[in-house]
This record gives structure tokens, C-alpha cells and sequence, in this order.
């Protein structure tokens, strides 16, 4: 029985992992990987390189028996767990926490953006994919983000107003997980963040540098009374930041339900504020609000060794590229190498390579048309695809392979990939069931447009500027209800038995892909602790150059890549992975040292 076959059993939302086959498909999967005969690449020899300087505060993974909460925030973190305590699943947890991230980490999601979540209910082995990224409303076009002589227009200089903003999907999204897999009421679950934001917090010091370093708020009444002082400064860390206008949203949608951010007042008050925006006014009617829905999608899982990894499909192409980057590395023996040595680095960056090119051109939002799923993480084609992989010599550019004359209708990929806020947390509830949540505004503070205390996401720019490119019709190209293509990567493992490995996500704009991708494979791989793991210096490489965090011991490894063939460029690499392992019997949770979260459980 192959792996390809079995995957069509599971193309239905609920994929149920069989706990009696499961370990034959692994071994028949085993057998058809190393009788492609991937590449082997050496852990030593001329690829050895200096070893990596033990991480500053360094910390080890945070136990727990029962249940527990890994978040941006500690008070995320807090009431996700207060939640857990109260009785709640973990899609309640997940919820609670995320409203609070709406509160005192406005910059990076909330109920103005979208988001996708995996679930994975312990008794049965279902896992489920949520769907809740923002559409384009009717009003979009192709060639929106063009000047009139069809040039692109500049990012930053699209970003501000209404042009780039995106019917939100988190609550719909997350509504629908609750119907189907929370346990308390959903009233409950707004309780800590209306408190929080009637309160009030203190500005943290990043949240701080965030505001100071934008030079859109100022642009924007709501957003520069709530962030900026009378002077026009940054409020200094410290600052109580209360937000009645958020807790008395956050009541109605309590107390009615998603409708009624879709409908009535607060929907009023969004499309206004798209369409009167003083800079790049949109065209947002309620209607598109009003028709907005969220999607039950089918997980793309595939075997990684012993393991089965499953992530979020199209429209975000996170699930595909993290399992291909990890099926062209299936018949390497990296476990053997040194946790950031040249070769792993090498070996790593060339399958990314690899995966972004089929990235760029084959994925986009699959409901307006066909995303090679099942034929991209096949094995078979990851395995003939890995012999492009050498031993010590980058390949380059990377071309996308080849899957017969659909592929002439799809084209490049966007010309801008500028996200840099985004969270994630991730969550197992006392029956042992898992929540992967990664949410988004998209760019850091989003459009720049505050209504009734959330700020609306701008993540219409995820779209590709140019709809045409090399003679072909760009594949994520805008149009009236079209998701654009993201790379969230919310993931979770299981091992043969069924039982969860690993719940893991991050924030990080196209580089998620690769911060997924790399602490799965140092959890698995090289069997660290998860934090260990997260604390790992980043190497991402979107078929380019190979980017190495700064400030870390990886840079050693600069002159031998380099001596590689790869072009290297030494920058800050800020993401905020989460992640829950069980291991032991027992749960490990870790947060990001890059921002602000923890981990926090019973």
C-alpha cells in the first residue's frame, strides 16, 4: 500500500490517522525513498564547520502533565490556560488566547485580519484544517496594485488605506471550530480580553519600538490617538493602553456571535472605513462582509520518516513547502549532521530552494483553480526532484518542476513579501487534543485603519502586483473573492501510534516556511529539546539567497557557503514560534526568545 494511495483516502476535512496501517505505509514509504536513491550528503570532511555558540539566555522547555498553552504573551498564555482549567478544549483555549493577543499585540493580528488552525482530537485521530483568510471583495481586479502606465506600485506605497485591506476571516473561522470542537460557551471565551482591554496594559518595549519606528500611523486619526501621544510620539513603554472601544466589540460579538461583526453596525463602520480612507480608498460594501465565509479544508499530511506531519493547504502554501522541503530531505541522513554545520545548512537551503520554485508558481487560493496538491508532496517526485541537490555545490536558482500543459496558465510569484508581524500559539487540552493557530494582519500595525478598537489587516498586498508575467497569467493574481496566498505554516505531527508529537507554528512573513521547517527538523531530526530548537539561529533560503541570522554563530558559516555557491546575506530574522511536544509522556512547551511569549501549563 503507497503513500500516494492512502493520501486519497484522506482528501476530506477530518482526516482520521489509521493507527493500524500506519506503521506499514511508513515502512513501504521508507523502502520507495531509498530506492530513488536521494542524495547523501557528508557530515564531515570539507563541509565541517565551526560550531554554533551556545544560544544567550539560554532556557530549556517548560513541562507540563496535563495541559498546557505556548503563546505570544503571557497573558494569552494565562487565560488560554485559565480556559484549560475552567474545562475547556483546546479550540477554547485557543480562542480566549487569541482575543487577548488582539488586545495587547494589536500589531500583529486580531479580528480585522485572518488565519488559519489545525486541530487534532485525541480520541479519534481526526485532524481538521480551518480556513479563515480574508477575500478580496468584489471590487478587486488584477491589476489594482498598478499604476495607470501598468507598472507595480511600491509596497509601503499601497499598504496604508483601504485598497489593502481584506474581508476578515478570524472570527468566522474561528466560530466554526468552536461549533464543532469547543466545550464552553463562547461568551466565556471573550472574558479575559474584555477585561484586559477595559483595564488596560502596559506598552511593552517592543510593542514600544514598533510604534515609534512606524511612519504610517500618524497618517491615520484612530490609530494616531490610540499609539501616538497630542505630540505625535510614540506612547513610552509603560503607558496604559486601555481600549474600551475593543471590549464593548469584543461584548457584542460575545453576546451575538460572529454576525455581529459581519452585519449591523461594526460592518457599517468597516466598509466606511475602507472606502473614505484618506489614502487608497477601497471598495469594501457590507455585502462582502455579509458573504464572507470560512472554510473546512482538507489537511495536506504526508510521512517524514516515522513520523506523519500534517499542514494547512492553498490557500496558503505553508503545509505544501515545509512537507516538501522535508520529503526532499528523506533520504539524507542529516540526523548524522551537527545541528548548524555547513552541510545541514547546504542540505537544508537547496531543498528549500527547491520548494519555493514550485511555491512561486503553482500556489494559489484552489477555489478558483486547480493547486497540484497531491503531486507536489508526492514521494516519488520529491525523491527525483532531490537529485538536484549536490554534495558542497548550490544549484542556484531553482525552476519549478513540470506537471504537463496546466502549468503554462500559471506564472512568478508576488514581487512583495513584506510581512513581519503575525502570531502563533499553540495548545493540548487535558483529553490530549491539539490546537495549531497561526493568525495575521499582515504587515506589522496592517492598513493603518482602526474601527471600533481592532485594526484591519492588509493582506490584499499578498497578492501578486504584476497579474501577467513571462507571457502567463500570474497563478495569485487578485480578483473579486479570491484568497491570497499566504505562508502561514500551523503544523502538527503525530507518530505511527497516532498519538501527537508536536504542535509548532511561527509568524515570519515567507521566511515561516523555513523557521517551521528547520525546528521540526531539529526536534525530530536531531532530537533537541523544543526550545533548544526554536533557540536555533534561522537559515532560510525562498530560492535566493540564503539568509543566516545576525548576531549568532551561524555567521561563521558565511565563507563556506559561500565557497558553495551561495549568495549569503547576514540580516535579523524575527520570528515567534510556539510549540508543544509530547515527549515522555509528558508535554514540553517553548517560546520564541525573538518576542514575547512563554509557555504555561499544569
Amino acid at each position: 500500500m503507497g503513500i500516494s494511495m492512502n493520501r486519497r483516502k484522506h482528501r476530506y476535512a477530518g482526516m482520521r490517522v489509521y493507527k493500524g496501517w500506519i506503521w506499514a505505509v511508513i515502512a513501504a514509504g521508507a523502502l520507495a525513498a531509498c530506492q530513488q536513491t536521494p542524495p547523501q550528503v557528508r557530515a564531515d570532511g570539507e563541509f565541517r564547520a565551526p560550531q554554533i555558540k551556545p544560544t544567550p539566555k539560554a532556557r530549556t522547555a517548560v513541562g507540563a502533565d496535563r495541559q498546557m498553552v505556548a503563546a505570544a504573551n503571557r497573558h494569552a498564555a494565562r487565560a488560554g490556560l485559565d480556559i484549560l482549567r475552567a474545562g475547556g478544549s483546546a479550540v477554547d483555549a485557543a480562542i480566549a488566547a487569541q482575543m487577548v493577543l488582539n488586545v495587547i499585540e494589536p500589531q500583529s493580528s486580531g479580528i480585522g485580519g485572518g488565519g488559519f488552525l489545525m486541530h487534532f482530537a485525541a480520541k479519534s485521530g481526526a485532524i481538521d484544517a480551518f480556513d479563515g483568510r480574508e477575500t478580496a471583495p468584489a471590487s478587486a481586479q488584477p491589476d489594482m496594485f498598478q499604476n495607470y502606465d501598468g507598472s507595480r506600485r511600491k509596497f509601503h506605497d499601497v499598504v496604508p488605506g483601504g485598497l489593502s485591506v481584506g474581508v476578515p476571516g478570524l472570527l468566522r473561522m474561528l466560530q466554526m471550530a468552536h461549533a464543532k470542537h469547543g466545550k464552553l460557551p463562547w461568551a466565556k471565551l471573550f472574558e479575559a480580553a474584555i477585561k484586559l482591554a477595559s483595564d488596560g496594559f502596559e506598552i511593552s518595549p517592543r510593542l514600544h519600538a514598533l510604534i515609534k519606528s512606524d511612519r504610517h500611523l500618524k497618517k491615520f486619526e484612530a490609530a494616531r490617538k490610540f499609539f501616538l501621544t497630542e505630540a505625535g510620539k510614540a506612547k513610552p513603554a509603560g503607558t496604559r493602553l486601555v481600549n474600551k472601544q475593543l471590549a464593548d466589540s469584543f461584548a457584542l460579538i460575545a453576546l451575538i456571535g460572529a454576525d455581529a461583526f459581519y452585519s449591523g453596525g461594526i460592518a457599517q463602520d468597516i466598509a466606511k472605513a475602507v472606502t473614505t480612507a484618506k489614502l487608497n480608498p477601497g471598495g469594501m460594501t457590507v455585502k462582502d462582509l455579509e458573504s464572507y465565509k470560512a472554510a473546512r479544508r482538507s489537511p495536506v499530511c504526508s510521512f517524514y520518516r516515522k513520523w506523519f506531519v500534517c499542514g494547512m493547504g492553498p490557500p496558503t502554501s505553508g503545509g505544501i513547502a515545509v512537507q516538501q522541503i522535508l520529503g526532499l530531505l528523506q533520504g539524507s541522513d542529516i540526523a548524522a549532521m551537527k545541528p548548524g554545520s555547513a552541510a545541514a545548512v547546504h542540505l537544508i537551503a537547496e531543498a528549500s530552494r527547491l520548494a519555493f520554485a514550485d511555491r512561486n508558481r503553482y500556489v494559489a487560493d484552489s477555489d478558483f483553480q486547480e493547486v497540484p496538491v497531491n503531486r507536489l508532496v508526492d514521494p516519488g517526485y520529491l525523491a527525483r526532484r532531490a537529485k538536484l541537490i549536490q554534495a558542497g555545490q548550490s544549484m542556484g536558482k531553482a525552476k519549478p518542476g513540470i506537471f504537463g500543459p496546466g502549468s503554462a496558465r500559471l506564472g512568478t510569484p508576488e514581487g512583495a513579501d513584506k510581512g513581519t508581524s503575525t502570531t502563533h500559539l499553540s495548545v493540548v487540552d487535558g483529553d490530549g487534543n491539539a490546537v495549531a493557530l497561526t493568525s495575521s494582519i499582515e504587515n506589522t500595525f496592517g492598513s493603518r485603519l482602526m474601527v471600533r478598537g481592532f485594526l484591519l489587516n492588509n493582506q490584499l498586498t499578498d497578492f501578486a502586483f504584476t497579474p501577467v508575467a513571462e507571457g502567463r497569467v500570474v497563478a495569485n493574481r487578485a480578483g473579486p473573492g479570491k484568497r491570497p496566498r499566504s505562508s502561514m505554516s500551523p503544523t502538527l505531527v503525530v507518530d505511527g501510534a497516532g498519538k501527537l508529537v508536536l504542535s509548532v507554528g511561527s509568524p515570519g512573513g515567507s521566511r515561516i516556511i523555513g523557521y517551521v521547517a528547520k525546528t521540526i527538523i531539529a526536534a525530530l531530526d536531531w532530537d533537541m529539546d523544543i526550545q533548544a530548537a526554536i533557540d536555533l539561529p534561522h537559515f532560510v533560503n525562498r530560492n535566493g539567497a540564503t539568509d543566516i541570522e545576525k548576531a549568532t554563530g551561524l555567521s561563521a558559516l558565511k565563507p563556506a557557503l559561500e565557497a558553495m555557491g551561495h549568495t549569503v546575506r547576514v540580516g535579523q530574522m524575527t520570528s515567534g514560534l510556539h510549540a508543544i511536544r509530547v515527549r515522555g509522556g509528558r508535554l514540553m512547551g517553548a517560546a520564541d526568545r525573538r518576542r514575547e511569549g512563554v509557555a504555561l501549563g499544569d
